[in-house]
């Protein structure tokens, strides 16, 4: 299967209480005029990006049951849901983000207790 810009995030498996941000693109000029350097705009201490993946959430281990053998094993862990999803706009502290590249795309691995702020688009109707 040929990766596009579409599917090209699916097999990226996002792991715990982490997401994938695909950081918003910054403006070279400040609000006074003033042309910034890209170096300059990439050590701010607070970035913002798009939620490209999240992860299943913050594991919780279940309580082990010897007796009821006909429970699946591999159902051992189950997770509380992170706030964050799919198409937000994250602000996040630059010092708790990884940056990767994948694909040519420059991205972050942003723990949730990182995120200061989510922006989500929804149907107030």
């Amino acid at each position: 299967m040929e990766i596009t810009g579409d599917n090209k995030l699916r097999k990226i498996i996002v792991v715990g209480d982490r997401v994938l941000i695909r950081p918003k693109k910054m403006s070279e000029r400040t609000e006074s005029g003033l042309y910034l350097p890209p170096g300059v705009q990439e050590k701010e201490k607070v970035q913002s990006g798009y939620i490209m993946k999240t992860g299943p959430g913050y594991p919780i281990p279940m309580p082990v049951e010897e007796d009821e053998t006909w429970k699946d094993k591999d159902e051992q862990v189950k997770y509380i849901p992170l706030q964050a999803k799919t198409g937000d706009l994250a602000i996040f502290l630059q010092k708790g983000a990884f940056e990767i590249m994948y694909e040519g795309e420059k991205y972050f691995i942003v723990a949730q207790s990182s995120i200061l702020m989510l922006e989500r688009e929804e149907d107030l109707s």
